[in-house]
């Protein structure tokens, strides 16, 4: 039987997305997402926690997010687990531990524009207000041929 490798994270961008175009014309973007929970402690005071999340999103999801997101967006995001070492600067080897976005729903209003997919990936948009204003933008990320289970 397979495992299963699922994420699903709501909260704020930490900062704007950084978005690097690839040789192959694929595009990749990073940003950070911080999730809030909380809980009182034994003096029976409000208790914030903050985790900070590092998302990478691909091709569409990327395009996605270089025109929509933005410091401060709430978003859906779904994806996966996915752990990689790296040699820094002094040889020693780092671990990071990520998210690869399947999925990215931007939430809330965001002012004007229409709704528009990238590459591979289809999107699906609700107009809540006049114009558009409070419309959501979401995009999923089709798996790649060689990434199907048959």
């Amino acid at each position: 039987m397979a495992g299963v490798n699922k994420v699903i994270l709501v909260g704020n961008l930490g900062k704007d997305p950084e978005v690097r175009h690839l040789e192959g014309g694929n595009s990749v973007a990073n940003f950070t997402l911080a999730t809030n929970e909380y809980y009182k402690d034994k003096q029976g005071a409000r208790v914030e926690r903050t985790e900070w999340h590092n998302i990478s999103a691909w091709r569409g999801l990327a395009e996605l997010a270089e025109k929509y997101l933005k410091k401060g967006s709430q978003v859906y995001v779904e994806g996966k687990l996915r752990t990689r070492q790296y040699q820094d600067k002094d040889q020693q080897t780092r671990y990071i531990t990520e998210i690869i976005a399947e999925e990215i729903s931007l939430l809330g209003g965001r002012p004007g524009g229409s709704t528009s997919g990238g590459n591979g990936s289809s999107g699906t948009g609700n107009a809540n207000g006049p114009n558009g204003a409070d419309e959501n933008v979401s995009l999923r990320q089709e798996p790649e041929l060689d990434q199907l289970p048959f």
